[in-house]
């Protein structure tokens, strides 16, 4: 190579690596409008108000559209059975609560029930290959290629949040959402407060389609909707005496003490 032609070479790569830039430039300014969209928040949290569901059948629509969205598979088998959210009775959602004092009209209540994205989550600690991880924003999120179906989360989590896919889901899926991954055999999964509709400024399907009995909003902002309902309401959460500190909060309408 002489002199001449090893300066043509150089100078292509000059303006080969400035087009380069360029374009990452341009990625830069299209990434930071998409984090533009993204709602913010410093801890996400939930608020349900469970005197605003009529009955059952609001909260199977509440499962039916978050599964639907979120390519959560019908097994069909209770003992393969995958669930974001789903409903409990009173015993099994706030078990350490039961009294004989309790109304009749809350223990006999049914009560929406979900990963609880806790500020201290054991199923954090417990993973051994960091699948599960806590976001900065408090949500408690997963990274399914990284899982190696140890299910240690599972044992770990004391709310039954997190499913195992014993069998492949995607032929159980009855319409596969495109925007979203389906799941493989061998991987655990759970309700992930919706994190990519949070990235395009849209609310998680349940709080988007239960008419207002779920809010959703950031627990550290005191003047969020939220915020507000909690310090005008009496409140619950599930075992608070564990310590994980759930961010799931149940509005109780009836003069119930707060914990």
């Amino acid at each position: 190579m002489n002199r001449r032609n090893f300066i043509k070479i150089m100078a292509g790569a000059a303006v080969g690596g400035a087009a380069i830039y360029k374009g990452l430039d341009s990625f830069g300014a299209e990434a930071a409008a998409g984090e533009a969209q993204t709602l913010p928040a410093k801890h996400w949290g939930m608020v349900i108000d469970v005197s605003k569901f009529q009955g059952t059948e609001d909260i199977k629509q509440i499962a039916a559209a978050c599964h639907q969205y979120n390519n959560v598979p019908d097994i069909g088998k209770a003992d393969h059975e995958i669930k974001w959210i789903w409903q409990e009775d009173f015993e099994h959602t706030f078990a350490e609560l039961e009294s004989e004092y309790f109304s009749e009209k809350i223990q006999k209540m049914q009560y929406p029930v979900l990963c609880n994205h806790c500020e201290n989550p054991p199923c954090v600690r417990v993973c051994p290959t960091q699948a599960t991880f806590k976001r900065a924003d408090g949500i408690v999120n997963m990274d399914y290629h990284r899982c190696i179906g140890c299910r240690f989360c599972m044992a770990a989590c004391p709310f039954g949040a997190r499913s195992f896919n014993f069998v492949d889901p995607r032929p159980h899926i009855e319409k596969v959402n495109p925007e979203l991954p389906t799941r493989t055999k061998g991987v655990v999964e759970k309700c992930t407060f919706c994190v990519d509709r949070l990235e395009k400024g849209e609310m998680p399907v349940c709080a988007e389609v239960s008419k207002g009995a779920i809010l959703f909003g950031d627990l550290n902002d005191p003047d969020s909707e939220i915020r507000k309902v909690l310090g005008a309401s009496f409140f619950i959460r599930r075992k608070v005496e564990l310590g994980t500190g759930p961010s799931v909060y149940y509005v109780i309408r009836g003069g119930e003490a707060s914990a």
